[in-house]
């Protein structure tokens, strides 16, 4: 049970992460269209994706920081 939960943490993670190059991707080709909607809109939808990956990423490496450090140093929790 408990390495099911590192093992979905770390697969989301990489799940964001390739999300994250896939907007990388989309903004520069972005750039080469050349109707004006077009680009405005994919170049918002890119930096959204951008955008909650690297949410999604960041606050899947937080969790797994904070139950390794409780994990390591559990006395340190008990006398807060």
């Amino acid at each position: 049970m408990k390495y099911t939960w590192w093992l979905l943490q770390i697969s989301m993670t990489l799940v964001s992460g390739f999300f994250f190059v896939f907007g990388i991707n989309l903004l520069t080709g972005s750039y080469a269209l050349n109707d004006p909607f077009s680009f405005m809109m994919t170049f918002f939808a890119a930096n959204f994706i951008i955008l909650i990956s690297l949410t999604l990423a960041i606050t899947f490496l937080i969790k797994m920081i904070r139950v390794y450090r409780h994990i390591n140093h559990p006395s340190d929790n008990k006398q807060q």
